[in-house]
C-alpha cells in the first residue's frame, strides 16, 4: 500500500446463515481529500462485535442494512492526519465510526478525542466504549441488582458479560457467568472475580447453573440466547429482571426457526412471576448516562473494581476470518483489529 492508497473491506454478498470470506471483498482506493470542518484520519483499531453480523442482512431493523459494495460498518480509534477543524490536530487520536478501512474522512462533530496518557486507547472500543456501557446502562438500569441477588450473564469472558458481572459484584450482587470452555471459565472466575462460572458446553450444564444458583436468578443479562437461555428460564425468580442486548446464537439462522411453539410457555411465566424483559440498545441511554459512565468505569478500573482482556488480531485483512469466529465465540475478550 503506497501513501496514496487507502484499503477498505466492503460488503461484497448477503450472507445466507454463517458468513464466509466470499461475503467481504477488500478494495485499494485513493485517500480521500478533506473540506472545511473536516479531518483525515488513519485508522489505529477496528472493533468486531456481533452486531455487524445483523447489519449484513437487508431484514428490517434499529439500524439500516449496510449496503453491497458499502464499506463495513465499525467503530474505530483513529489518528488525525490533516485538519481543517481547528478543535483537532495532527496526531490527536479520536474514536470515531470509520468502518473497515485504513483511512476516512470525519466531521470533527463526529469525533471524541482520547487521552493515551489516561487509558489505552484501545478501551475506548472496549470497556470504556460502546461494549462497557451496554453493560453498565442495561444492568443498571433494567436489571437493577441489588446486594444479595443473584445475576446470571452468559458470554462471561466477553467484553460485555465480564464487565456485567463485575459491575453486578460492586452493586452487592453475586455474579454467576456462563462461558465456552476450561480456559475463559477460568479467567471468568480468577481474573474478573465471578462468584461462580459454568461452562456452556459441559452436557450438565443446566444441573450445574441450578446448583450455582440455589436461590433462584434475579437478574439474567441476555446476550446470547439458544440453549443457554433454556437452561435460565426455569430458574427465573418471580420479579427477576432480563435486560436483552442481543441473540448471538441466532445472527446466522436462516428460516423459520425449527421446534414446536414456545411463546406460550414464554407469556404464561412472564404474567405468573411478573419477570421484567427488557430489549435496548445502548444508544438509548448515551446522552443521558454516557459521562457518568466513563467517570464512574474509568474509576473502578483505576481502583482494580474492573479488569478487562483484549484479543487483538493484526492486519485488515484478517477482519473477516476474525469477526466469523466472533460470531462463533472463537475470540477471547474484546476483539480488535490493529491495522
Amino acid at each position: 500500500m503506497s501513501q496514496s492508497d487507502s484499503v477498505r473491506i466492503v460488503l461484497a454478498s448477503r450472507p445466507e446463515g454463517r458468513p464466509s470470506p466470499q461475503n467481504f471483498r477488500l478494495e485499494h482506493t485513493a485517500i480521500p481529500a478533506i473540506t472545511d470542518g473536516q479531518v483525515l484520519l488513519k485508522v489505529l483499531y477496528l472493533s468486531l462485535d456481533p452486531y455487524m453480523r445483523g447489519r449484513m442482512s437487508a431484514a428490517k431493523s434499529y439500524s439500516a442494512p449496510t449496503e453491497i459494495g458499502q464499506t463495513m460498518e465499525g467503530g474505530t480509534v483513529a489518528e488525525v492526519l490533516e485538519s481543517r477543524d481547528p478543535a483537532f490536530k495532527p496526531g490527536d487520536i479520536v474514536l470515531s465510526y470509520s468502518g473497515w478501512r485504513s483511512h476516512a474522512v470525519a466531521n470533527g462533530s463526529q469525533l471524541r478525542k482520547l487521552d493515551p496518557k489516561s487509558a489505552p486507547v484501545t478501551t475506548a472500543v472496549g470497556v470504556l466504549g460502546m461494549p462497557g456501557f451496554t453493560a453498565y446502562a442495561g444492568l443498571l438500569t433494567i436489571g437493577q441488582p441489588k446486594p444479595g441477588e443473584t445475576v446470571v450473564v452468559a458470554a462471561a469472558s466477553g467484553p460485555v458479560g465480564s464487565a456485567v458481572g463485575q459491575i453486578a459484584r460492586i452493586k452487592g450482587a453475586r455474579a454467576v457467568g456462563i462461558a465456552g470452555g476450561a480456559e475463559k471459565c477460568a479467567f471468568v472466575r480468577d481474573t474478573f472475580g465471578f462468584d461462580a462460572v459454568i461452562d456452556h458446553r459441559d452436557p450438565d450444564m443446566a444441573s450445574k447453573l441450578a446448583a450455582a444458583c440455589p436461590d433462584g436468578i434475579d437478574v439474567y443479562f441476555e446476550n446470547v440466547g439458544g440453549h443457554v437461555w433454556d437452561a435460565v428460564f426455569p430458574l427465573l425468580n418471580t420479579f427477576a429482571r432480563i435486560p436483552v442486548c442481543g441473540l448471538v446464537a441466532h445472527y446466522n439462522a436462516s428460516g423459520d426457526f425449527p421446534g414446536p411453539d414456545r411463546l406460550p410457555v414464554l407469556m404464561r411465566q412472564v404474567l405468573s412471576k411478573s419477570l421484567t424483559i427488557r430489549g435496548f440498545i445502548q444508544r438509548e441511554f448515551v446522552a443521558a448516562q454516557g459521562p457518568a459512565f466513563r467517570e464512574e468505569m474509568a474509576r473502578w478500573i483505576a481502583e482494580g473494581a474492573v479488569k478487562y482482556k483484549e484479543d487483538i488480531v493484526e492486519g485488515l485483512k484478517n477482519a473477516p476470518e476474525a469477526f466469523i469466529g466472533l460470531l462463533e465465540g472463537k475470540n477471547f475478550g474484546k476483539l480488535i483489529v490493529k491495522l
